[in-house]
């Protein structure tokens, strides 16, 4: 298994429209279990293969306590939902971000397996605003899609300034070596 590469925010790639999986292989069983451990390694529950630059409809996530319960949905589908909650949400494309975004509270999930096999799920609490969150991801959506205009704003700052000073760090580490 390999660690791949998370595309951040404000990265275009993020805002593409994933294609549907057609072929049910080997390759997509690897790059399931290569997004899982990325997943596992940057403490996170959810992980969309457009984050890591192949825009395909697959999302991986463990939202188990020990980390030992993986989930895998390939074109996954919200088929059906009720009730709204708010859930304070942060991603691995926009680290360091936090806010509260509102969520379906219940869902179903219809989507495939790794073998192409169609299953369907209830999810409420934390699995169903981890998978909204996922999909949103497929469809080129990301939570800060979700919050005013002017927080947005705040937010693309914080995220410049950042990254600004990131590219100074390693200017100077650059010049050390």
């Amino acid at each position: 298994m390999k660690r791949l590469k998370i595309l951040e925010f404000p990265d275009k790639r993020l805002r593409r429209v994933s294609e549907a999986i057609t072929t049910f292989d080997r390759g997509l069983k690897r790059l399931s279990d290569n997004m899982l451990m990325t997943m596992y390694e940057e403490k996170g529950i959810g992980l969309a293969a457009p984050q890591v630059n192949k825009p395909v409809r697959l999302i991986v996530m463990d939202i188990s306590e020990d980390r030992d319960q993986p989930l895998v949905f390939v074109n996954p589908v919200v088929s059906s939902f009720e009730g709204k909650v708010e859930s304070n949400e942060g991603c691995l494309s926009v680290p360091d971000i936090k806010t509260d975004i509102k969520r379906h509270e219940t869902i179903t999930l219809n989507a495939q397996n790794l073998k192409g096999t169609a299953i369907s799920l209830e999810a409420d609490g934390l699995l169903s605003i981890c998978i909204q969150h996922e999909i949103d991801h497929l469809n080129g959506k990301l939570f800060i899609d979700y919050i005013s205009d002017i927080k947005l704003q705040r937010l693309r700052k914080k995220v410049a300034k950042q990254n600004k000073a990131a590219r100074i760090e390693r200017q100077k580490n650059t010049r050390l070596i």
